[in-house]
């Protein structure tokens, strides 16, 4: 029982946790970026929003590709979360720590996390780093 215990104190020791933590740049005139942090919010994370005027130059000088852009940036930690990632992609990332800028979801789509109606297929989240992208999941 002793080695048990021992083994499950150094786990929890040794085991990272992940980050809750986030702050959104979001448009000023976007309601669904507001849905997308609370989103994140019932899953008890802490997201400051931040309004932007000029919401290309956070995505510029975050290395978001053009081909992913979105209605917000979300930085995390050392990671930039572009879109309306499902959490479940966000946990990954947090979890594995690829040697990445950042993962996002193209464009706003129905059903992803924050955004109104049934989800109407597969959500397929990017990772990107220094303007490549690459798959990193399918939801």
């Amino acid at each position: 029982m002793r080695r048990l215990l021992l083994s499950a104190g150094l786990l929890l020791v040794t085991t990272p946790a992940l980050a809750t933590d986030a702050t959104l740049h979001r448009n000023p005139n976007c309601g669904c970026c507001e849905q997308y942090a609370r989103y994140l919010e019932n899953q008890g994370w802490e997201v400051d929003v931040v309004s932007e005027s000029d919401l290309s130059a956070i995505k510029r000088a975050a290395g978001v590709p053009v081909s992913l852009a979105s209605c917000h940036t979300m930085r995390v930690g050392d990671y930039v979360i572009e879109g309306h990632v499902p959490l479940a992609a966000i946990d990954k990332l947090l979890s594995e720590t690829p040697d990445i800028d950042g993962i996002g979801l193209a464009g706003m789509p129905i059903g992803s996390p924050g955004m109104p109606g049934p989800k109407q297929g597969d959500f397929t989240v990017e990772a990107f780093d220094d303007q490549r992208t690459t798959s990193f999941m399918t939801l």
